[in-house]
């Protein structure tokens, strides 16, 4: 297989069980630096950049929000949005509930307060929100013309089971929320995923180069596509069911280095 490009989910995938990178990831990583190394993931993009500075690979684009926004250099490569109006509706059902409501733009992380469920992600991520009142974001947002790259929605896992069905019912034909695990949900918008980005960025970045050319890595529900998609599709071993079912290749888990082993051994 003609590997010239790599893509990687970054948790569960890359990130070791302190969601940092360890070192035996930096050395593989750097040792292929003629191997473009994109980094692809729901974050947003502040949540990855220092990533990419740890890697060498600061220069490179990454893909954000799941495909959502396409960045290099922090011009904007490729954007879709999820509209003021659907947002609105969403947050709505979801009134006189507990569950956590987040929006994201770009780097704009905003919530209504500063929570448990906030408070975990921003310690994940190493982002820190903004704090502000759902409709006073949706407000500006409208005046901007724009809308979120973004919602996440966190909480009790049988009132996202509830907001899984909404969505189907509601909103089928124009968002797509991806289970990170059973407390997380995060909304995107149902045209994009990681495969479209990658196609993007093939036909932006590096013409001469198809899908095939590409292997990349993965644990989640919202990698299945890319890795059908592309040349070689690899899992780590503590993917879902779904993952490991559809990936040509299997690697270690991600608490043991299994997207350097597989770099080492194979590329």
């Amino acid at each position: 297989m003609n590997i010239q490009l790599i893509c990687s989910d970054i948790d569960g995938t890359l990130l070791n069980k302190d969601r940092e990178l360890s070192m035996a990831t930096i050395e593989q990583i750097k040792r292929l630096s003629h191997i473009p190394f994109i980094l692809i993931s729901s974050r947003m993009p502040k949540a990855m950049t220092h990533l990419q500075d740890q890697l060498g690979i600061e220069n490179l684009a990454l893909i954000a929000y799941n495909g959502g926004l396409v960045l290099e250099n922090e011009t904007v490569v490729d954007s879709t949005e999820i509209s003021t109006s659907i947002i609105d509706k969403l947050h709505k059902t979801i009134l006189n509930t507990e569950l956590h409501f987040s929006l994201y733009h770009a780097n704009e992380w905003y919530v209504p307060e500063l929570d448990y469920w906030a408070k975990r992600e921003a310690n994940n991520t190493k982002v820190n929100p903004d704090i502000q009142a759902i409709d006073v974001t949706i407000a500006n947002w409208k005046k901007e013309e724009k809308g979120a790259h973004k919602i996440m929605i966190m909480g009790d896992a049988e009132d996202i089971d509830r907001v899984v069905e909404i969505i189907k019912d509601q909103f089928d034909s124009e968002i797509i929320g991806y289970r990170s695990k059973d407390t997380y949900l995060e909304i995107a918008p149902k045209s994009i995923s990681k495969k479209t980005a990658i196609e993007v960025l093939l036909n932006s970045h590096y013409p001469k180069l198809a899908l095939e050319n590409v292997v990349a890595f993965g644990d989640n529900y919202n990698d299945i596509e890319m890795l059908k998609a592309v040349g070689v599709g690899v899992a780590v071993s503590n993917a879902i069911d779904e993952v490991l079912a559809i990936s040509n290749e299997i690697t270690d888990t991600n608490k043991n280095d299994g997207v350097a082993k597989y770099l080492r051994d194979f590329l």
